[in-house]
């Protein structure tokens, strides 16, 4: 064994606090307190289900993950958020229509009693909401440092160690950075001025970051992934990652592509279309709001297929993302993916996936790892961008001058590798050649 990396123990208590208080918020909360009760398992969850080999595969160590490294226990979560509607947990849980009354039932009186702090919120960058729960000041510096008071109040309300923030709120129009994201002076600069190139979520992020703490960003618009966030981040030691957590249909194609690619099976085109009708669908039905996450989606294949380096069988591939808001299905999102194929002398197959999920089922369990994740992370010291936690996202942050890493089966290795590393492992590489020396 190496050395092992410094992690301060995982004692008292862990506040989550969570920007948005929607389904995939109310959906975490609501499976998070009933699975502590015993009354759910945490399916989906790999910081509560997984395991992590360690050594020779012939040494029979897997231990739980939750068990190998000091993540903090589920009895030790305290929920806070932030919401644009005035509803309770529980009411908001029922609004969602994703958990059955019945199940919410038996947390009841815990949902209850998380009340929604007023949101930070311009309309301007999700067009198809309007709130009534806001905060209101002078200028975007002095919102933040209401986030601020929000957070600090918490802390001592409920007596808390740590706090983790996480980003899930409504995906926000399509921007890229500017200038007045380039420093830390210029990005203050832009909040005392109300500067369009601030959105509310990059307010959260700042607030967070300046508290010293670890902040995801759930959704894919631009948040703390620019210059004056990153260096804040490391200035103050808070671990960041995002950004759009992976579920459905992209969650697919990271499992299928690189199957493809592995076998260098070429693809000419792929048609990918999705119907939803929860409030992420009724936001998404704005076309600038749809930019952010057509972008997000569209970029994984050209990073997995990589057809600078296989232009032959990649070059030409036609990708088309198509996301229709269709009220009935609520949160039972669909996903059609049409994949033109060509093999062996050119010869056409096709292959067609068919995906009813529900999204906030699958997005809950990682929302759960994130929080755990990024506490782990910053009791071991580690800050700015997390790359170990590509796992979990669409658009995964990473440094600059480097490509995201997409494949699903390199980020679940990089992943493992990092716990293994904190714990002074070996690192596994599936050599394998010591097994027939």
């Amino acid at each position: 064994m190496k050395d092992t990396v410094e992690i301060t123990p995982a004692n008292g208590k862990l506040g989550v606090l969570l920007v948005g208080m929607g389904a995939v918020s109310t959906t975490f909360i609501a499976g998070t307190l009933l699975i502590r009760k015993g009354l759910a398992s945490p399916i989906g969850s790999l910081t509560q289900m997984g395991t992590v080999r360690l050594g020779k595969r012939n040494e029979g160590r897997s231990p739980l993950i939750k068990e190998f490294v000091p993540l903090a226990s589920l009895d030790d979560l305290v929920f806070g958020a932030w919401d644009i509607f005035e509803e309770n947990c529980y009411e908001a849980a029922i609004t969602a229509g994703v958990l059955d009354v019945s199940m919410l039932e038996k947390v009841q009186p815990e949902l209850e009693a998380i009340r929604p702090w007023p949101a930070v919120f311009d309309q301007r960058y999700v067009k198809r909401l309007m709130g009534t729960n806001v905060k209101t000041g002078a200028n975007k510096r002095e919102i933040a440092e209401q986030v601020r008071a929000d957070i600090r109040a918490f802390k001592d309300t409920h007596n808390l160690d740590r706090l983790v923030m996480v980003w899930c709120g409504s995906t926000e129009i399509f921007m890229t950075p500017t200038a007045a994201h380039q420093s830390i002076a210029a990005f203050e600069q832009a909040l005392e001025s109300n500067a369009d190139e601030i959105a509310s979520s990059m307010v959260y992020a700042y607030a967070a970051l300046k508290e010293g703490i670890p902040y995801a960003n759930a959704a894919p618009n631009l948040s703390a992934d620019i210059p004056a966030l990153d260096q804040l981040a490391l200035d103050n030691g808070s671990p960041v990652m995002g950004k759009d957590l992976k579920t459905g249909q992209t969650l697919i194609k990271t499992i299928v592509a690189p199957g493809l690619k592995a076998r260098l099976i070429g693809v000419s085109g792929w048609f990918s279309t999705n119907i939803l009708g929860n409030r992420d669908g009724e936001v998404l039905d704005d076309p600038e709001s749809f930019k952010t996450k057509e972008e997000s989606k569209k970029s994984v294949l050209d990073y997995i297929l990589q057809p600078e380096l296989y232009p032959t069988l990649y070059k030409d591939l036609c990708h088309v993302v198509r996301i229709n808001y269709y009220p009935p299905r609520g949160d039972n999102k669909e996903g059609w993916d049409n994949i033109d194929l060509v093999g062996w002398l050119g010869y056409k197959m096709q292959l067609k996936i068919n995906f009813l999920c529900r999204d906030s089922i699958l997005a809950a369990p990682i929302v759960l790892d994130l929080v755990l994740f990024l506490d782990l992370a910053k009791r071991a010291g580690m800050s700015g961008i997390q790359e170990w936690l590509s796992f979990y996202f669409k658009s995964p942050m990473h440094a600059p001058g480097l490509y995201p890493e997409h494949d699903l089966f390199i980020q679940l290795m990089k992943l493992k590798n990092t716990l293994r590393y904190m714990r002074g492992e070996e690192l596994i590489t599936h050599l394998g050649l010591e097994y027939y020396d």
